[in-house]
């Protein structure tokens, strides 16, 4: 049974994981040998990084529902 807010998000989550894993397949492939690069030089910075970009990149495409706020022009 999920949850209400796994069903509400789960693009976002999918994206976020998404991000994640490019985050860790960066660091494991390009890196930073010398250890002076602050953010790829550490997979546990890398891979949060990386979760949250993915959540904000899945932000961009969804969809917000319009609420319509009727005005009453009766004066």
């Amino acid at each position: 049974m999920e949850s209400k807010f796994i069903q509400k998000n789960k693009k976002a989550l999918v994206a976020a994981l998404i991000g994640a894993v490019a985050g860790g397949l960066y660091y494991y492939f390009v890196g930073c040998e010398s250890g002076n690069c602050v953010i790829v030089s550490n997979p546990f910075i890398i891979i949060p990084y990386g979760a949250l970009l993915g959540y904000l990149f899945a932000g961009i495409f969804s969809k917000k529902e319009v609420v319509s706020s009727q005005t009453n022009e009766n004066s």
